[in-house]
């Protein structure tokens, strides 16, 4: 007797196992992959994220590529924002270098997890050029003569000169693709580097930190800083300030990370 109750108890823990698990099903399937949303920094263009973005896309996420205009963090956040009101359901922004300050700014309920790549992560009231500090956190190679200027609607541009791409911002792509990453550089107005940031989006939004071990640009300790500031999940790539050039796939993994 004892055991043919036994028996019964177990069948019944079974049916009511499977049940559960049928019933979950549906909503399992119901639960949209996030799109992805790049934003590229300065110096750059759209076609800096193009590794990253095609190995998003072979592992089956939807991924934008918005133009970021590079004039100041509350004008660019602007931007990203109207592209962010033509996407349905959840998103994930990812932001690289002046990209972060960016992402920063941007404030929109869809977005369920940010990634800095070797970004900016300014708090309220800090202009970038604060925020990088090189007193504090030296080791940036981006002065003059390898920063140069120019002159624009803005007043002054900035832009990396091109005998010193290759070694300050990207030491670690084959000179070929350096030259066509030059090609695709576009000026970011110095005036972006003195605006102070907004409210900070990542103080209640998940966040994500790929520091960049040999960045020539932002120096690796200020990326460390940025992210233990924000509780970020951290992680650390041997590569140059241009990661998701030299290192798509482990820059797309990583983003991977924060949309599952």
């Amino acid at each position: 007797m004892r055991v043919c109750n036994s028996l019964k108890a177990s069948f019944a823990a079974t049916v009511l196992a499977a049940a559960l698990a049928v019933s979950a099903a549906p909503a399992q399937a119901d639960t949209p992959r996030p799109t992805i949303v790049l934003v590229h920094g300065a110096f750059a263009d759209a076609t800096s994220w193009d590794g990253v973005a095609a190995a998003l896309r072979t592992d089956g996420y939807r991924v934008v590529v918005p133009d970021n205009p590079l004039r100041g963090p509350a004008n660019d956040a602007a931007a990203i924002e109207k592209s962010l009101a033509d996407i349905d359901g959840p998103v994930v922004l990812a932001g690289h270098s002046y990209g972060g300050a960016v992402i920063t700014n941007v404030h929109d309920a869809d977005v369920k997890a940010m990634v800095y790549i070797a970004a900016f992560a300014p708090q309220q009231g800090e202009p970038i050029a604060i925020a990088m500090d090189p007193l504090r956190f030296p080791g940036s190679q981006l002065q003059p003569p390898a920063l140069a200027l120019t002159p624009s609607s803005s007043g002054v541009d900035g832009y990396v000169a091109a005998d010193s791409f290759n070694s300050v911002f990207a030491q670690d792509v084959s000179p070929a693709t350096a030259a066509n990453m030059i090609a695709h550089q576009h000026s970011i107005a110095l005036t972006a580097l003195l605006e102070p940031s907004g409210p900070a989006s990542w103080t209640t939004t998940p966040t994500w930190y790929l520091v960049s071990s040999a960045d020539r640009v932002i120096a690796p300790a200020a990326e460390r800083f940025f992210a233990q500031r924000m509780g970020a999940h951290t992680a650390e790539v041997d590569a140059s300030h241009a990661s998701l050039v030299s290192r798509p796939d482990v820059v797309a993994a990583f983003i991977e990370q924060a949309a599952r």
